[in-house]
């Protein structure tokens, strides 16, 4: 398959919401719910998110650290519901690197931590930058 195919039908599945493969998800990615879970209590992520794609069908997981499994559409709303104003400008950026990852024979994987913005303060007022 080539990058461009495969940039269209990952375009389509997570951006137009294209259907998406349960037999591909219980087949390729089932079998490795827990292996991500390790993965994301050692990372210290909040949540991942995992893409696969064969034969033209995919197939999408996410895993958050109480073990809830979202797949395919539902974990597609799921990161539109935690990425509010950015899921569309994330997944832009995104895909590039999972055509790479998938054409390269790997799972797309990718670990998340949130940031609690009520928490952030504002940028110290030192004087030093001058409008």
């Amino acid at each position: 398959m080539t990058p461009k195919i495969l940039t269209k039908r990952l375009h389509k599945a997570l951006l137009e919401n294209g259907d998406m493969a349960e037999a591909l998800y219980e087949y390729e990615m089932q079998e490795n719910l827990d292996y991500w879970y390790k993965g994301l209590i050692r990372d210290k992520d909040d949540y991942m998110f995992v893409v696969t794609e064969n034969s033209g069908d995919v197939a999408m997981v996410l895993i958050t650290t109480d073990k809830t499994v979202y797949v395919n559409e539902r974990a597609r709303e799921r990161l539109m519901e935690l990425w509010p104003a950015y899921y569309a400008q994330n997944m832009e950026q995104l895909i590039p690197g999972m055509v790479e990852d998938l054409l390269s024979g790997h799972f797309f994987e990718m670990g998340v931590k949130t940031v609690d913005t009520t928490k952030q303060k504002g940028p110290r007022k030192s004087g030093r930058w001058k409008k």
